[in-house]
């Protein structure tokens, strides 16, 4: 199983960036249903997709927190 977070969205594609830094475009239909920016998406070997939810808070959680350092909250 392969993981990869939605980075932005072009046209009909959103662009994805895999952990080793490589974009690559999914076309927009073949996303789950809600997928947006940032969400992480679980890639099974048979090309499934579907959203990681516990990991894309995490991560969306740890970003707030470094904002909020930043801001000196």
């Amino acid at each position: 199983m392969k993981q990869v977070t939605i980075d932005r969205f072009d046209g009909i594609y959103a662009i994805c960036e895999d952990k080793d830094k490589a974009f690559f475009a999914i076309e927009t239909s073949e996303l789950p249903q809600g997928a947006k920016a940032g969400d992480v998406l679980k890639i099974t070997d048979d090309g499934a997709l579907s959203i990681d939810v516990e990991e894309t808070e995490r991560r969306r959680a740890r970003i707030l927190e470094k904002q909020k350092k930043l801001m000196g909250l």
